[in-house]
């Protein structure tokens, strides 16, 4: 009887050439219906607009099939946007999903940790806000550049700091969380130095916001996610043994503090390239991984089914923000209402156990 209860709480197992893995169907499941799930909204998306477009026509369009009024209309104005929101989402959900495994704590996010804001701080108070030298360098280089470098010098610096005979997760959080402060105080203070003018069109960008995206935008962000992800799915493999604790890692001969700091860097380069897109979008790499791993029945966050959940989520935020509410509002203040009660959720839950 016991073989048979083991038997059957046994995942089987998968092989193809020199490479093996645990067959889920759950996971499996799951993950392509949140696939499926946000792509219909990010068609949904597309469609909705002051010339609306039936969706039989929107995927016409994107397959390649459409008419040209369509291809105008969807091609040139409104597929950045939704493309940018599922770049973003994607991304935002796999670095989310990389942190709380990293820092073994739910709370773990670039939000929290900090990466968010110093990419913030470079991209938007140096780029549009200052003046001189900076400016005309940064403004060289790009938005992209700028918030890449931002995020992974601020990634390091929290990182570096937490850092003593190992990472402890709650170290990292409260490291990352004094370090998101400065990052804040500093775009603030820029800010106030700045022109009214930078300002106004920071302030927007600020909240996070999928406006006026452009396809160089969208090109940089979609190829820099893609190969971060194949990174990603390369480590992988050796990153499952990490959940069971250094000691038994080792044992497996596993390099666990090369792959950590490889993931880790991942995690905010995809952090980066997201605020380049769409500006600092809270939350979304906070929820998204929890939410996935609630709905796999996952012990730890599986980094497909956050992508797909991020995603989902960021494509369904600013699908409410366009045309659910009243006015139209920048996507991070709809990511904002439902994250900000769900980082209570989570605080209360981590105080009970």
């Amino acid at each position: 009887m016991n073989a048979t209860v083991l038997k059957r709480s046994t995942a089987p197992g998968v092989r193809l050439g020199g490479v093996s893995f645990v067959w889920r169907p759950r996971m499996a499941l799951v993950t392509l219906v949140l696939a499926v799930a946000a792509f219909f909204v990010f068609s949904v998306s597309i469609a909705v607009g002051d010339f609306p477009i039936g969706l039989q026509r929107v995927l016409a369009t994107l397959f390649g099939y459409g008419e040209r009024v369509d291809e105008f209309v969807i091609m040139d104005l409104r597929l950045p946007r939704a493309l940018a929101g599922l770049v973003v989402g994607v991304a935002l959900g796999v670095s989310g999903a990389l942190t709380q495994s990293i820092a073994r704590n739910p709370l773990a996010s670039p939000d929290i940790l900090g990466i968010t804001g110093g990419a913030t701080a470079v991209a938007v108070a140096l780029v549009t806000a200052s003046g001189g030298t900076a400016t005309a360098v940064l403004d060289t280089l790009g938005l992209p550049a700028a918030a890449l470098v931002g995020g992974l010098g601020t990634g390091l610096l929290v990182y570096f700091m937490a850092w003593r005979r190992g990472i402890d997760g709650f170290r990292l959080i409260l490291i990352g969380i004094a370090v998101s402060a400065v990052m804040q105080a500093l775009t603030t203070w820029l800010l106030v130095n700045a022109d009214i003018r930078d300002v106004a069109r920071a302030q927007a960008w600020l909240v996070g916001s999928l406006d006026n995206r452009s396809w160089g935008e969208v090109e940089v962000a979609l190829w820099g996610t893609l190969i971060l992800m194949v990174v990603v799915a390369c480590v992988a493999f050796q990153f499952k043994p990490l959940h069971l604790g250094d000691d038994v890692a080792a044992g497996l001969g596993v390099r666990y503090t090369a792959v950590r700091a490889v993931l880790l860097l991942c995690a905010v380069l995809l952090a980066s390239v997201a605020v380049s897109a769409a500006g600092p979008v809270p939350f979304v790499a906070l929820v998204a991984p929890q939410v996935a791993m609630r709905l796999t029945k996952s012990p730890t966050p599986p980094l497909l089914a956050s992508g797909a959940t991020g995603a989902l989520l960021l494509t369904g935020s600013d699908l409410v923000a366009r045309t659910v509410l009243p006015i139209s509002l920048p996507v991070g203040v709809v990511t904002a209402a439902f994250g900000g009660p769900f980082l209570i959720y989570l605080l209360v839950r981590a105080n009970r156990r």
